[in-house]
């Protein structure tokens, strides 16, 4: 018999469109060719996935790969490996690396360093300055562009719109929804002395839940003067989801893995600095009301922020410590044992990781098990145990603050057009890594 199918995985339990239930899925070409009954139908390659859950490939839509600039803590390869790894098909990139992604060069630059050197699909954010309002709309345009990020709070060289009638210059000049990093630099500054040396646990009281709220605030009202989208990345405080919930009209939200999991004061007396990122982790009823956010529908995305530093970097005393911790290769794992938990259902976790992205983003062919879309699946066992430890971490800071955290479910399959980039914990021989592409940019011939 002549084949017919490059691959087919059968007997899956698989999260689409069409609810939950077993059945099979073909591959031909990298895309979803056939789903349903294919027992009679043949491939080059069958793969038994009976048991395990199949679902559209998780985007994690926040990461910082370190490169160019900080190699030394990560790069787009290890990055790569790490998403892969985790179950993770494709990532949206930061533009604070050195230089920062300031202008549609760098984009390119950035997607020529990772075609074929990542194992996971790739965007990059253009970065949006005081200086380079001009050029945004060219820079949203650039191929492997994902969107414009404005950080609000305090960044790396240029990359600090702190103003109003700066980032109203930035909305008004572009096209596609931004993303937010909303923390009020103003309300920062002033309460810098309040972060007490060698006292991370300060963090959280420098950097408060208000610096949030009064961002926030400004950034949704800036948004609707401008009549633009926005997108408002890791959300930390419960005092927040009210104002996002009266703006979804304009404003979608993100919320990370570690605010929803972790919480202050006990993950600064466990991890120290380690704990430490921005906005911070706060409190039990922050957290608490992170999660009521997640259960009304008003968080659209989960991201991980991934944002490694070396161990001796973090061994700095605060506030001299840099703020991030990895999460790429973590995010499936973590979200997964919430769902076991009985915090959300596996739908909303395909919601939240896979059909958010593309809904907010606009990927194209990305985001659903259908016909005609790319075949990036997440395949996991939701009822594998096993527990998160360092030497599993596949980024160059070999580091994670979940290390002996035990979670059930696992990733044992990711899945990127078509080829199994990782399989059973093992990466393929090569990486097969392409940008991704966008309706609201796609390219014209």
């Amino acid at each position: 018999m002549s084949l017919t199918y490059d691959l087919i995985f059968r007997r899956g339990t698989v999260v689409n469109h069409d609810g939950i239930g077993e059945t099979d899925i073909a591959v031909k070409d990298g895309r979803i060719a056939a789903i349903g009954d294919l027992s009679r139908a043949d491939a080059a390659e069958i793969v038994d996935v009976k048991g395990l859950h199949v679902l559209p490939g998780v985007t994690d839509s926040q990461v910082h790969m370190r490169e160019p600039g900080n190699e030394h803590k990560e790069d787009l390869e290890a990055g790569g490996r790490a998403a892969a790894l985790g179950g993770v098909t494709s990532v949206f990139e930061m533009p604070n690396t050195a230089p920062p992604t300031t202008d549609p060069d760098a984009i390119t630059d950035k997607v020529n360093r990772a075609r074929h050197r990542m194992y996971c699909d790739f965007a990059f954010y253009g970065g949006a300055t005081t200086q380079n309002v001009d050029i945004l709309p060219e820079i949203e345009r650039t191929p492997g562009c994902c969107g414009i990020k404005v950080f609000m709070g305090s960044s790396t060289g240029t990359l600090l719109v702190e103003k109003d009638e700066d980032v109203l210059r930035v909305l008004r000049a572009i096209n596609r929804r931004a993303a937010f990093h909303s923390e009020d630099e103003f309300r920062l500054r002033e309460r810098r002395e309040l972060a007490q040396f060698g006292h991370v646990e300060t963090h959280p009281v420098w950097r408060d839940a208000e610096a949030a709220v009064l961002c926030t605030t400004r950034v949704l009202r800036l948004a609707r003067e401008a009549g633009k989208r926005i997108h408002v990345l890791h959300i930390s405080t419960a005092d927040e989801m009210p104002l996002l919930a009266q703006n979804k009209d304009i404003a979608t939200v993100e919320t990370t893995p570690q605010h929803l999991t972790l919480a202050a004061p006990e993950c600064y007396e466990k991890l120290g600095s380690y704990a430490q990122m921005n906005p911070p982790i706060r409190s039990r009823e922050h957290r608490d009301g992170i999660w009521a956010g997640l259960a009304a529908g008003i968080v659209d995305v989960i991201g991980s922020d991934h944002a490694p530093h070396t161990a001796e970097e973090k061994a700095q005393p605060y506030p001299k410590s840099p703020s991030g911790m990895p999460g790429v290769q973590t995010l499936v794992p973590v979200m997964l044992n919430h769902v076991n938990e009985g915090r959300l259902t596996i739908q909303r976790f395909v919601d939240l990781t896979s059909a958010g992205p593309q809904r907010i983003f606009g990927m194209s062919r990305k985001g659903r098990i259908a016909v005609g879309y790319d075949a990036d699946l997440t395949i996991v066992d939701m009822s594998a145990t096993r527990t998160i430890e360092n030497k599993w971490i596949a980024s160059k800071c070999g580091w994670t603050p979940y290390d002996g955290m035990e979670v059930r479910g696992w990733p044992i399959g990711t899945v990127v057009r078509g080829h199994r980039a990782m399989w059973e914990d093992e990466l393929a021989a090569q990486a097969t890594g392409e940008p991704i592409t966008f309706v609201e940019a796609l390219p014209r011939h």
